[in-house]
């Protein structure tokens, strides 16, 4: 029963807790900012829940995640511009553009190793940007406005704050549970198991790329999800989204909060988000005191968030 208690699973289920409690504390303060903030802070933890699978687990340093979030919001975007409303069909595409891109985009880079591996996936997700940047009839570097969000025959209102964040809560959790349930089948084991000594798997028969090449599809799927949620989030989706800077921050939240912990990336965007939001209304220089604070926590919390918590419950 201890071992259950401990400092991480306590602060887990404070923040569940938190997250499924808050649209009741924006309704009874009236703080709809909040709401507002936090929707775009879940969004953004499916992003980097996506990304620690292959990042945390996986050992795959991959720099340019964000391509996904682009296309997922770009498939919703370019669909409700050419008359397709409906969610049943914009989602979908937007998840299978996502592993379109994700299974070219692995089954290339995967062949390389170390920096060639980060700079080949930070090369497609340019790639990507400037495709977008040169949309002229969807925006071009402009952008593309969606006026009416996906709308899923009345079985949920997307124009609805509380609805729409609760649908995204509920995504969030779905692709926790599904990394949950990826990283402790025989799939995942063997996945972890490369990282951690790929010439020995390989000896024993595993075929490292492909394990590794769906483990990367996978990834990128959940991030196309979370790029849909947010081009309804925003009404609203743009090249800039794709850009390496945004790839950055999302590792930022994996490293954060802790690299192969299951809670740790949704921690890490919660922290980095609520920092830079609270920063930029204190000073535009923000920047200049967010760094040295994320420069603090990764040198003197290893293992992030997640790993400090660790060493609390120890001693």
């Amino acid at each position: 029963m201890k071992d259950r208690l401990n400092t991480r699973n306590v602060i887990a289920v404070l923040v569940v807790a938190g997250l499924l409690l808050l649209p009741l504390y924006t309704s009874m303060g009236g703080n709809v900012f909040a709401l507002t903030l936090f929707t775009r802070i879940v969004i953004f933890a499916l992003a980097a829940v996506s990304l620690n699978l292959i990042m945390g687990y996986g050992g795959m340093m991959s720099f340019g995640h964000a391509a996904y979030l682009g296309i997922g919001g770009y498939a919703v975007g370019i669909l409700a511009y050419e008359g397709i409303g409906s969610g049943f069909i914009q989602w979908p595409v937007a998840l299978a553009a996502s592993a379109l891109f994700a299974l070219i985009v692995g089954a290339l880079s995967l062949r390389t190793r170390g920096v060639y591996f980060i700079m080949i996936t930070l090369a497609f997700a340019q790639m990507a940007y400037y495709v977008a940047s040169g949309l002229a009839r969807y925006g071009g570097d402009d952008g593309l406005t969606i006026y009416k969000r996906s709308d899923f025959g009345g079985l949920i209102n997307l124009s609805n704050r509380v609805q729409f964040y609760y649908l995204s809560l509920a995504c969030l959790f779905g692709g926790i549970y599904l990394i949950w349930r990826v990283v402790n089948s025989r799939f995942g084991m063997v996945v972890q198991g490369l990282r951690s000594n790929e010439q020995r798997m390989q000896a024993i028969g595993f075929p490292a790329n492909r394990y590794r090449l769906v483990c990367f599809v996978i990834s990128g799927t959940v991030c196309g999800l979370a790029g849909a949620l947010l081009a309804n989030n925003t009404d609203f989706v743009s090249p800039a989204v794709m850009y390496w800077t945004r790839s950055g921050d999302l590792m930022v939240m994996v490293i954060l909060g802790g690299m192969g912990s299951l809670f740790g990336p949704v921690i890490g965007a919660i922290v980095y988000l609520v920092l830079e939001e609270f920063l930029s209304q204190v000073t535009e220089y923000w920047a200049l005191i967010m760094g040295p604070l994320l420069l603090l926590i990764v040198l003197f919390g290893r293992g992030g968030i997640d790993g400090l918590l660790g060493r609390l419950r120890r001693g």
